[in-house]
This record gives C-alpha cells, structure tokens and sequence, in this order.
C-alpha cells in the first residue's frame, strides 16, 4: 500500500496515462483493426485538420469505437465513485449501490420506459426515480435508533431487489416480443447503443456529480471515525451522509439506465484501489474513478473482439473480477479501513 503523498499523485498520474493508453489501443482494436496513424488522421479530420480519410475508417472510428470507449470510460468513472462513496459512508468495504437493490430497481425503471415506448431520456429519468426510490425504501427499513447495521442494510436490500425483480419479471412476461428482446439484451449491460448524446448528457451529470463528490473526501475520511468522533469533530454527519448518499445513487443510476447493468465494478474496483493505495478519500475517489475506467475500457474491447459477436460486458466483469474478489477475501478475512 502506498503511503506517501507524493506517490500517491504520482500513482494517480500514471494510472491516467494508462488508462488514455488504453483508450489509444482499444479504438484500434475490433472486428478489423485500424492503424494508430489512421485513427488520428480521422478524428483530426472531424476537428478541421488534416487529409480526408477513407470514408470506413471515419465511420468506424468516430460513429462506433469513440462514442462506445468514452461511454465506457464514464460509466466505469460512475460505478466506481458511487461504490467508493457507499463503502466510505456506511464504512465497510462490502457495501455498493446494488446491495440497497438500486440496479433492480433502476432496471425496473428503465424496462417501464422500454416496454411502454418511452423517450430515451424518459428510460434515465425512470431509471434514477426507482434507484432513489429503492435507496430510500433500503435505508429507512434497515434504521433503527437512528443506526444502521449492516446485516440490517444487506436484508434490506435483499428485500427491495427481490421486490423490483419481480415486478421486472411481470414486465418481461407481459411485454411483446420486440421489447422483450429489447429488454433482455438491456439487461445484460453493454455499449453497442452508444451514442454522442449518451457521452456529452452523461459527461455532464457525472462530471459535476463525481466533483461534488470528491470534494467531501475529507468528510468521508472523518466518517470512517464513527458518527460521534465525526460528529464531534463539526462535521453534519446526516447532510454529508444524505448528500454522498443521493449523488452516488444518482450516477449509479443513470449509468444502468444508459447502458444496462454492469455487475462488480462498483463492489471490487474499490477494493483494488484501496489497496493500493490507501483509504485516503482524497485518493481513493480519483484513483477508483481512473481504475473503474480502465478496467471497463479493457472489458469493453474484449467483448467486442473475443468472438465474431459480441459478448454482455457483465459476462466479462464477472468472470474478471469474481475470482480476484474470492483471491482478496482468503487472502484478507478481516476487510477493514485502516
């Protein structure tokens, strides 16, 4: 674990360097590669310099691979703060969004507006409405004098996940065969639908939430003390915990409404990061946000280039990250922050 600092930027830089390389291979990679000079010579060409390039390679480059690499890039970005943020606040490292039942819910959400042919904003908006409204519904089941143990918080989310699956199970019975199967392959995650007007909207929503956010590291950090010793401190423990909270539901949500459900990301990319370097806040966020867009950059480019189709990401992020996450529990039964 790093512990300096000084280093710790230094981690930070580099991993921001890996992940811009990352970006750099994967918009050459695919079902035919393209060469890294003719990549450049397409998108300089859109921005007014340059030679024409051939009319496949702009198409390719700028239509398909950018728009899907940056979508990825920003949806890992959101997994990944919002699980930091949720393992900060209730100060366990096995806490995410999914566990309060936010995805089930978020993708009850999303098949209303695709079974009732709803706009693709709608398909957000519903998406954040059932994710705050499982969020809420988790954490005021699982309070009891003004507490929340864990067990109570998992049973809870327990509970509203098995609530929304079933009302998302109704919907898949009742919907027709062109939503069902619309439906279906939404649920499975993936960034074959994305868009330019999926990264700017979601850029913008994530980036202001992803600052707000990192700007309350330090209170994040005091959090990890004990509400009292936090409190004690003059640190507003419910509006520091209600505002981490309600943003890191609402990136979360608006990223499965995007793109489908993503699994991991947000539970084992923290991990990672913590132990690299530290649970330092003022770290841990950037470097988590980094890490989580590296990592479904690299998911993303595999499934799209392992086989002549194209693989859920989830498949990939499960079969990725299950095992590291069973190799750091045997190897550190007593998860803690330190």
């Amino acid at each position: 674990m790093i512990s300096d600092n000084k280093t710790k930027s230094t981690f930070l830089i580099t991993s921001l360097i890996f992940l811009i390389l990352g970006m750099v291979v994967a918009v050459t990679r695919g079902s035919f590669n393209i060469p890294i000079l003719d990549v450049f010579q397409a998108i300089i060409y859109k921005i007014g310099i340059g030679t024409v390039p051939s009319l496949d390679n702009e198409i390719v480059v700028w239509q398909i691979r950018l728009p899907r690499i940056f979508l990825s890039v920003i949806v890992g970005v959101a997994l990944a703060t919002a699980g930091t943020t949720y393992q900060g606040v209730f100060r366990n490292p096995l806490v995410e969004p999914y566990l309060l039942g936010v995805s089930s819910a978020a993708a009850f959400g999303a098949a209303i507006s695709i079974v009732l042919h709803l706009s693709f904003l709608s398909m957000q908006l519903t998406s954040f409405v059932f994710g705050m409204i499982a969020m809420i519904f988790a954490y005021s089941l699982a309070t009891v004098k003004k507490e929340t143990p864990l067990i109570n918080l998992i049973l809870s989310g327990i509970i509203v996940s098995a609530i929304f699956s079933a009302g998302l199970s109704y919907l898949k019975m009742t919907a027709g065969f062109r939503e069902l199967r619309d439906l279906v392959f939404w649920l499975m995650g993936g960034f074959y639908t994305a868009k330019w007007g999926d990264v700017g909207l979601l850029s913008v929503l994530i980036t202001i939430s992803f600052i707000l956010l990192w700007s309350l590291a330090w209170k994040l950090n005091v959090l990890t003390m004990g509400d009292q010793e936090a409190q004690s401190l003059g640190v507003s423990v419910k509006k520091v915990k209600a505002v981490s909270i309600v943003l890191s539901t609402f990136i979360t949500s608006i990223a499965i409404g995007t793109v489908g459900i993503i699994a991991w990301v947000g539970l084992v990319i923290p991990h990672m990061a913590r132990m690299t370097i530290g649970p330092d806040h003022r770290y841990l966020i950037p470097a988590s946000a980094i890490m989580g867009g590296l990592f479904l950059v690299i998911c993303d480019t595999l499934a799209r280039t392992l086989t002549f189709g194209e693989i859920p990401i989830s498949i990939l992020t499960s079969v990725i990250a299950a095992p590291y996450l069973i190799i750091l529990v045997r190897k550190n039964r007593n998860l803690y922050f330190g």
